[in-house]
């Protein structure tokens, strides 16, 4: 498997060393040239769905949201449906409506023959995309992530807690309600009714994508995985990594990227790529298929 560097050492050899401004296309050439090998391995479409959370972690766009909806309608075009489909996730997550509206496309397009692959990290709603497929292929490498769902940055299971905590601590003891109430007075007046319906919403998604398609007459498998995912309290943290070993320990449907050395080479020296165009451009998200078919969104520079 090329390494980093070797990755990059391709793209440029890949340069019309005439014209240096050449290199962004030489990127893009790197990129496909590994999403056709991998579509020629499985025998199965490929989209990359890539966000460049990492190299640009302030800019707009890098998260799940309804504008995907139209990077997937290009690719999905001219795409043979009745090969399935296997979608490269790398996105720190987002918006749970948009996340909704793209697996509801998803499977209208390809029914329930979608595996998700994880080369290096799909949280949050990326998570809940990986979880609504038949599959997911995870290397050692690969990390999934906590579903429970924010709003703004704030953990809204954490919020509920805090609320119980309160009315817990001031029923014991009257004279803490002038504490706990500054505490709460931060919170907006419809603040903990949204926390509930965002959790009720993003648990009850996962739990019907399950019980369709990975976990299809083992509801218990399914429940045992949604409380894995979505526990905010034995996760401790939205940004925790959960690694191959602990999904397959809970009942997620995992295909070991390891045990198909020939995938694993293609996936990780695609990634590299994707990775080295968002370190050198201004890319933000590609969405990008095996015909070399792509929608990217940039930021000015």
């Amino acid at each position: 498997m090329p390494n980093w560097s070797e990755v990059l050492e391709e793209i440029a050899s890949a340069l019309n060393p005439d014209d240096p401004s050449t290199f962004e296309t030489s990127l893009d050439t790197v990129r496909r040239k590994y999403l056709r090998k991998i579509y020629e391995h499985t025998e199965r479409n490929v989209i990359a769905y890539y966000s460049g959370f990492l190299q640009h972690a302030k800019a707009p766009d890098t998260a799940v949201n309804d504008k995907d909806v139209s990077g997937f309608m290009l690719n999905i075009h001219k795409l043979d449906r009745k090969k399935g489909l296997d979608i490269i996730l790398h996105t720190p997550g987002g918006n749970i409506a948009a996340t909704e509206a793209l697996v509801n496309y998803l499977r209208s397009m390809f029914g329930n023959n979608i595996r998700a692959i994880i080369p290096q990290i799909s949280m949050s709603a990326g998570t809940m995309i990986a979880l609504s497929t038949k599959a997911v292929v995870m290397g050692k490498h690969s990390s999934l992530g906590p579903i429970d769902p924010q709003i703004n940055g704030i953990p809204c299971q954490g919020v509920l807690a805090e609320f119980d905590r309160a009315k817990n601590e001031v029923s014991k003891s009257p004279a803490l309600a002038a504490v706990w109430g500054t505490i709460i007075s931060k919170y907006h007046p419809t603040f903990l009714g949204s926390c509930e319906q965002a959790i009720q919403w993003s648990e009850s998604l996962v739990s019907d994508w399950l019980k369709t398609n990975m976990c299809k007459n083992e509801e218990h498998v399914a429940d045992k995985i949604l409380k894995t995912f979505a526990d905010h309290k034995a996760q401790k943290s939205h940004s925790r990594h959960i690694a191959l070993a602990q999904c397959k320990r809970v009942g997620v449907t995992i295909d070991e990227l390891e045990k198909d050395n020939t995938l694993q080479d293609l996936v990780l020296t695609a990634h590299h790529a994707f990775m080295h165009t968002f370190s050198n451009t201004f890319a933000v998200k590609i969405i990008e298929n095996h015909l070399g078919i792509a929608y990217i969104e940039h930021i000015r520079g």
